[in-house]
């Protein structure tokens, strides 16, 4: 099974793979508000909770992370909003309808989290923060070369100031997202990007063609792991693990300090291919996953096995 490249939607209204799927699907109900560098805008679509099984079939999945606020729960960022999960599967969205493409929380704060992605007229919206859970979303900076639309996007956990995207090759910013640098071009076919908890220099790749690593903050790559193999995820987890999902060989897992020796957690997941990943950073046994086809899985034993999130 190949992983495709992540299409553009601009301009369209369906995609046929599943990086894509209708933009069509916005529901009638009460306005919410986004502030976007200052200017104020308003979507009238449902809060209504939903099962992630009805969801599944409304949308598609760009971001996943455990809930630092309530472990317990998932924070679930898709083309159509961003959506808090509860541990029995019902998802609420609390923010405005708009595409959030990348997204990732801050490793340390409970309240912050970061985004990038389109509103829901067309556009780029820039690099985006929330301070308060993911319901409402300001623009920090247009990043580099701007509105960017950061596809691939993720904080160090080693210093949450430095903040990596992809959007014309690989940007870094090192004061939270105000100003950004090019480091050099993205990697052949990136799926994912993935900063390590080792240092805020290193940052790890997912492509069509194996995983990447980079000690220069992006400024050159060097083979990981999995060559000629397409890796639709790599995620780092708690302490000096570090996970990447290869496409017929499933999850895989190294150490931080090892990153060449790798290690089978998984690979009962069938036809399908995880494309996020989410440990949680209060009990590492605990993992989550996003599937191909819109998916949620759990895991409570350190990945070696898994079933839907939600299930009794």
């Amino acid at each position: 099974m190949k992983i495709p490249k992540r299409p553009s939607t601009k301009g369209s209204t369906r995609s046929t793979s599943f990086f894509g799927m209708s933009r069509g699907m916005l529901l009638a109900g009460a306005a919410v508000i986004v502030v976007l560098g200052g200017v104020t805008l308003l979507s009238g679509a449902s809060n209504k909770p939903v099962l992630l099984s009805d969801l599944k079939q409304q949308t598609h999945y760009h971001g996943l992370a455990v809930d630092r606020a309530d472990p317990s729960r998932l924070l679930l960022a898709t083309h159509h909003g961003f959506y808090i999960v509860n541990k029995d599967g019902v998802a609420t969205r609390v923010s405005p309808v708009q595409d959030f493409m990348g997204f990732t929380p801050h490793p340390t704060n409970k309240s912050i989290l970061f985004a990038s992605g389109h509103p829901s007229g067309g556009g780029n919206m820039g690099f985006l923060r929330s301070d308060d859970g993911g319901i409402s979303w300001k623009q920090v900076s247009l990043g580099l070369g701007g509105p960017v639309d950061f596809h691939q996007l993720d904080v160090s956990p080693a210093d949450g100031n430095v903040v990596y995207g992809s959007f014309r090759g690989i940007q870094v910013s090192r004061d939270g997202g105000q100003n950004w640098s090019m480091a050099g071009p993205s990697p052949d076919g990136l799926i994912a990007l993935a900063a390590s908890r080792a240092s805020p220099d290193r940052v790890y790749a997912a492509t069509q063609s194996g995983l990447q690593i980079s000690n220069d903050a992006g400024k050159s790559w060097s083979p990981a792991g999995f060559a000629g193999q397409a890796v639709s995820t790599v995620s780092v987890g708690s302490g000096d693990s570090v996970f990447a999902f290869v496409v017929g060989k499933g999850l895989q897992r190294a150490a931080e300090g090892s990153p060449g020796n790798w290690s089978v957690l998984s690979n009962d997941f069938g036809d399908h291919a995880l494309l996020h990943l989410a440990v949680d950073p209060t009990n590492s046994e605990r993992m989550y996953a996003a599937t191909d086809d819109s998916s949620l899985l759990a895991s409570s034993d350190a990945g070696h096995s898994w079933h839907p999130f939600g299930a009794k």
